[in-house]
C-alpha cells in the first residue's frame, strides 16, 4: 500500500503523491514514514533534506526545506514547510 504524501508551503500545495516512504528531518532527529505509521506531529529542522522514496529500494529524491511541521495521520503524511528550495 502506498503512503499519501503532501508537501505544502504558505503559497501552494507543492506536491501530492503516493510514495513508498519519506524520511523527514525532525528537530529531534530524522524519522521514516511508511504507510500505517502511528499518528504523530513533529517540528522540522531548518535547511534540511526531505528524502522521498517513490518505491522500495529506489534512489531517494531530495528536497531542501526550511522549517515547519510534519503530521502523520490515518490519511498519510503532510509536511507544512515554510519554504521548499528547488
Amino acid at each position: 500500500m502506498p503512503l499519501l504524501f503532501e508537501l505544502v508551503t504558505p503559497e501552494k500545495l507543492y506536491r501530492s503523491d503516493d510514495v513508498y516512504m519519506v524520511v523527514v528531518p525532525g528537530t529531534e532527529g530524522d524519522f521514516g514514514v511508511l504507510e500505517g505509521h502511528s499518528p504523530m506531529m513533529s517540528t522540522l529542522r531548518n535547511d534540511a533534506a526531505l528524502e522521498i522514496y517513490k518505491t522500495q529500494g529506489a534512489t531517494p529524491e531530495r528536497l531542501m526545506i526550511a522549517g515547519g511541521f510534519a503530521e502523520v495521520n490515518a490519511k498519510g503524511l503532510t509536511v507544512l514547510a515554510e519554504r521548499v528550495e528547488v
